[in-house]
């Protein structure tokens, strides 16, 4: 019957799209530190001399029903690299070499030479390329007289690839070392590889993702994403108000992997991909646990260990000005994520989820210089829910530095079905550095004693939270860090360090 129902989901998808673009990359960027989409030069040197630019052509109406363009051409389109000192020309007089490949950025733009000049797909070409993971700042720039243009584009890449290394203590697995290296330009192709290895005395852990994404310009080609990982830390689901009969915390272990094809259709992104994860519940030590200090069972099969085997579909619809750290826009993502019954378990239910983003700029105390940390209000709106049996393990886990600031991870609610809302007010503070004021609020809807042991209902868990704080905001050459002061409306007091911004 879930099976079912996920195929009538993705057919009512699939059927509303009809103009849909796909592409897939779930979880990816340009910063250009502007809010306008065309930047425009009085001047540029070319060739020793400087060409004056005229006025945007833009669209004249003629009636209700009818639209006139310009007849003017695009003659010819060039591709420059900057480098961080915003340099044409290297300490040698020689142009900046960049990673990308020129054909490659040249095979983006649906504005070609030959192509009569409009100004909606110029635009509409320089926010593609500002959406790049590759890419930190695009401009375009143009050169006119009576019958043609010239458009030059101007691009500073992101410094790829990078190495990270880190170390610490836990209470978990004691000390640690971590490795990780990530490139989101390989081949100049933008294809994007992230691993990170972690090893302690007791275990090895790692995540590693390849995604080659689709390209326009290739339609014959898809794209596809390859991911492996093995995770293992304290349960979000089972936490520690009720431990183990030896009195340890619950250990939630994790390994798998994902295939995938990427596919992209004018504005929207689709991907489908089948994926495995075996879920085990373990004490300190390891040693695979049935049920909890109270009987509860810790996994759907009665065995301490589920396994899932699924196939997620998603589409998303991406209007951000840029990827990483947007100044505007919005992103929607629709997923089904239909589990089949195969191993331990044998679970057969269906997850869907929708996740929206709007970004809109404001100017309630800025000054307009630039920054970046643009004033702006951001906010998020999330929803999903679970048909059928599943693991407990997998339940929506409500609370955290990425849900309800305030509460710890999974203190609000392990539910079947979940909403939440986040409005969070960024400004700057200087050119590097930003503050937010943000607030949280997420409910499971009552859903928590659908939880297979109840886990939450249990651990007295309030199905429903609140909570509101400060943070600031620190560009590094590491990447955005992101600390957040977070109060929740049960009055506990949380301050958590972590990168990215929240959403």
């Amino acid at each position: 019957m879930y099976i079912q129902i996920a195929v009538v989901a993705i057919a009512v998808i699939l059927i509303a799209g009809e103009n849909l673009e796909a592409v897939a990359d779930s979880q990816s960027s340009t910063e250009d530190g502007t809010s306008s989409i065309v930047t425009t030069k009085p001047t540029l040197q070319i060739e020793g001399g400087y060409a004056k630019y005229g006025d945007y052509i833009g669209l004249t109406p003629l009636n209700n029903q009818s639209t006139e363009f310009s007849q003017r051409v695009v003659k010819d389109i060039q591709i420059r690299f900057v480098n961080n000192k915003d340099q044409l020309l290297d300490d040698k007089g020689q142009p900046i070499k960049g990673r990308t490949q020129k054909d490659f950025i040249i095979g983006l733009l649906k504005l070609k030479p030959g192509d009569v000049f409009r100004e909606d797909l110029l635009a509409a070409d320089l926010q593609r390329l500002r959406r790049l993971e590759s890419f930190n700042e695009v401009n375009v720039y143009r050169q006119e007289d009576a019958n043609s243009v010239n458009l030059v584009y101007e691009i500073k890449e992101r410094n790829f690839p990078s190495l990270i290394l880190g170390g610490g203590n836990n209470d978990d697995v004691g000390l640690y070392g971590r490795v990780g290296y990530k490139d989101e330009n390989i081949s100049g192709l933008n294809d994007k590889l992230d691993t990170i290895v972690q090893i302690s005395g007791k275990d090895v852990q790692f995540n590693g993702q390849f995604i080659s994404r689709y390209r326009p310009q290739e339609p014959n080609r898809l794209g596809y994403s390859i991911r492996a990982f093995r995770t293992r830390n304290t349960s979000g689901t089972f936490n520690d108000d009720i431990r183990l009969s030896n009195g340890d915390k619950v250990r939630e272990g994790r390994f798998g992997g994902s295939v995938g094809v990427l596919k992209s259709f004018d504005r929207w992104d689709a991907a489908i991909s089948l994926n495995y994860t075996r879920i085990s519940l373990r004490d300190r030590d390891y040693n695979v646990a049935q049920v909890d200090r109270l009987g509860s069972p810790l996994s759907l099969s009665g065995t301490g260990i589920d396994d899932l085997y699924t196939v997620l579909f998603s589409i998303s619809k991406d209007q951000r000005d840029r990827r990483e750290n947007p100044t505007q826009g919005s992103i929607l993502t629709l997923s089904t994520e239909q589990a089949i019954p195969i191993g331990l378990g044998n679970i057969s239910s269906n997850r869907l989820r929708g996740d929206y983003i709007q970004y809109l700029p404001v100017s309630w105390i800025g000054n307009g210089r630039p920054t970046d940390n643009p004033e702006m209000l951001a906010i998020n709106f999330q929803i999903g829910t679970i048909l059928g049996d599943f693991p407990p393990a997998d339940a929506f886990n409500i609370g955290g530095l990425n849900s309800v600031r305030g509460y710890g991870y999974g203190k609000v609610a392990s539910g079947r079905s979940y909403g939440l809302a986040s409005v969070e007010y960024r400004f700057p503070i200087s050119y590097s550095i930003g503050g937010v004021v943000f607030t949280d609020f997420a409910s499971d809807f009552g859903s928590s004693e659908t939880v297979l042991g109840e886990p939450g209902v249990l651990r007295d868990k309030p199905g429903s939270g609140f909570g509101y704080g400060l943070g600031l905001r620190v560009k590094s050459s590491f990447g955005l860090i992101r600390g957040d002061l977070g109060i929740s409306d049960r009055g506990e007091l949380r301050f958590e360090v972590t990168t990215g911004q929240r959403f």
